[in-house]
């Protein structure tokens, strides 16, 4: 008989029993804490990763427009915007958040008179976040566009520019482009100053991108305006120059020119007007980018007679020759083998410089260039006359004015090149050198005034949003220009050369006022030599009364051909603004 097992003993089967149990508990209690250490590193070591994380598809940022700052001009005695803002919006999309893209584009281009295909194309357009449908919706569009409610579609607020005086002064002022930087004149130059500092948003959103008000990921920068300007042009003056400017060119069959209305007594630009011009709130349509330029600024050229003012001016100066100096004149001159005549017939000898000036007589500056060189042509001559054009009249170099791309122009170098004494001979009368009509007319005005040189300018006042005004004072580039006495001299010549030809102009005398100017006709250079049937014409004069108040450049590219372009397509522009000038402006009558 088999021996019984003791009571509360344990058998083989209930010892496995508990050993499997007690492994499985250790089973359990090894997950359990890999888990929680899991959810430790997880939640507690990683928690900001992975909030990024989560936060990533719903957080968005925004950036939010800065307002540009106005442009300001003179109207009499007040102060009238040139340029505001108007705000209209760019319709966007975030095509991962767009549920329906063919309907959602289908209803978006009724509004928007878009394309549909297109539409439908970009909001297809994945993993991509942003996408730009249209620019340039009303406020009337945008509300048709929220009502719908399309997820990830969103419009976002943008100014663009207004003008309320039309074209007027296009070529001064500039541009703004569809990213919001200025393009050409004022708009360019100061594009850091008038943008201000765009302001951000980071904002958690909802599934349709709507951002969430109150949510304490959103952070948010406010945007700083943009400052604005005053400038100094006058804005009836520059509607009348600009009007004058364009009738005389369609009259004489011209397709670009240009004026300049400066106060010589402080370098303040009253009036700039060029054309092409171009309406800036519809700048996309231009086709030819040469409409954009401010030909006054950027357009150098061989400026022609009128540079005799500044030869003669250095003559006077020096004290080879006065007001009253005459010389025997042949007509024309022989140097470096080359035969230099004149327009016009030598009147009678001995010639006067009342004569060169009111004849425009070429032999007349060679001869002044000859007696600066004691005599002879000659490397003093050279230098002479280098030294006045470049260093005293500031020619051969940018004026600073607010504009950019102004050209340089410029004047030989005395030393270099060849048959350099027959290149200053040129240069005397306005043929081989170059520069800007806002040159010629600072530098008439360093004259005219009684030998100061005032830097031109276009900004009077710069004013900030935190109330911070900045006034661009007159800045002298040089004193003592020529002598009071030289300055005297020239107003005399110019004022003789007027009374002498002013119904040529087709103008008119003005008794009680001083009235000056001189005239240029300059052959166009062209492949190594000149035209002979292209020429530019240009005009310098000065309107005042016991002194000059108003100094006018002028000129007409390529007119039809006339016996003298520079009488009888630019003096014109001349005469009309003179009229205009006094009787508009307060140019204010001589006291005897």
């Amino acid at each position: 008989m088999a021996p019984s097992r003791p009571r509360g003993a344990a058998g083989p089967h209930r010892v496995s029993t508990n050993h499997r149990l007690r492994i499985l508990y250790a089973a359990v209690i090894l997950i359990m804490g890999i888990i929680v250490l899991r959810l430790f590193y997880l939640q507690i070591i990683r928690h900001d990763h992975y909030r990024q994380a989560a936060l990533s598809d719903q957080l968005k940022q925004y950036t939010i427009a800065a307002d540009r700052g106005i442009i300001y001009a003179h109207q009499g005695d007040n102060v009238v915007p040139l340029v505001l803002n108007q705000k209209l919006y760019t319709l966007y999309a975030d095509p991962t958040l767009v549920n329906n893209p063919n309907a959602s584009a289908a209803k978006l281009a009724a509004i928007t008179n878009g394309d549909e295909g297109r539409y439908s194309q970009l909001l297809k357009t994945r993993p991509s976040r942003y996408q730009v449908l249209a620019k340039r919706l009303s406020e009337n569009q945008k509300s048709k566009i929220l009502a719908l409610g399309l997820p990830g579609v969103g419009l976002q607020a943008q100014d663009y520019r207004v003008y309320p005086q039309g074209a007027l002064a296009a070529n001064l002022l500039g541009f703004v482009d569809d990213s919001g930087n200025g393009q050409y004149g004022i708009e360019q130059q100061f594009n850091n100053q008038l943008a201000g500092k765009q302001g951000m948003l980071k904002a958690i959103t909802d599934v349709n991108g709507v951002p969430l008000a109150a949510s304490r990921d959103n952070i948010q920068k406010n945007p700083v305006a943009g400052n604005n300007f005053v400038l100094t042009i006058d804005t009836a003056m520059e509607q009348q120059v600009q009007d004058i400017l364009q009738a005389q060119l369609k009259k004489v069959g011209s397709k670009q020119g240009c004026v300049v209305v400066m106060d010589p007594n402080t370098g303040s630009i009253k009036a700039m007007a060029s054309y092409p011009t171009y309406d800036p709130s519809k700048y996309y349509q231009v086709s030819d980018i040469s409409a954009f330029n401010d030909l006054a600024v950027s357009d150098p050229i061989e400026v022609g007679s009128i540079m005799k003012t500044l030869t003669i001016s250095t003559g006077l100066d020096k004290g080879v020759i006065t007001t009253n100096s005459a010389y025997p004149d042949p007509g024309y001159v022989n140097i470096d083998g080359a035969t230099i005549k004149n327009v016009l017939p030598i009147p009678e000898n001995p010639v006067t410089i009342k004569d060169v000036m009111r004849d425009s007589l070429n032999t007349g500056a060679i001869h002044v260039f000859k007696l600066l060189g004691g005599g002879q042509y000659d490397q003093q001559g050279r230098d002479i006359l280098h030294d006045y054009l470049v260093n005293h009249f500031q020619l051969g170099k940018p004026t600073g004015v607010e504009q950019p791309g102004e050209g340089a122009g410029g004047i030989p170098n005395p030393d270099q090149g060849s048959a350099l004494n027959l290149q200053y001979a040129n240069t005397s009368f306005g043929q081989g050198m170059t520069a800007t009509m806002l040159q010629m007319a600072s530098a008439v005005s360093s004259v005219v005034n009684g030998g100061t040189y005032y830097q031109p300018h276009l900004v009077e006042k710069e004013t900030g949003t935190n109330g911070s005004s900045d006034s661009f004072d007159t800045k002298i580039v040089k004193r003592n220009v020529v002598k009071p006495s030289t300055a005297a001299g020239l107003r005399d010549l110019m004022e003789y050369v007027y009374d002498s030809n002013y119904a040529i102009y087709s103008s008119q005398l003005h008794p009680g006022y001083n009235v000056g100017g001189k005239t240029g006709t300059a052959q166009v250079a062209i492949n190594g030599g000149y035209s002979k049937t292209d020429f530019n014409a240009t005009f310098v004069g000065f309107v005042g009364g016991d002194k000059p108040q108003y100094v006018v450049a002028v000129m007409v590219k390529d007119p039809y051909t006339f016996e003298s372009e520079g009488a009888q397509a630019a003096a014109p522009i001349f005469g009309k603004i003179t009229n205009m000038l006094i009787n508009d402006f307060n140019v204010l009558p001589t006291s005897h």
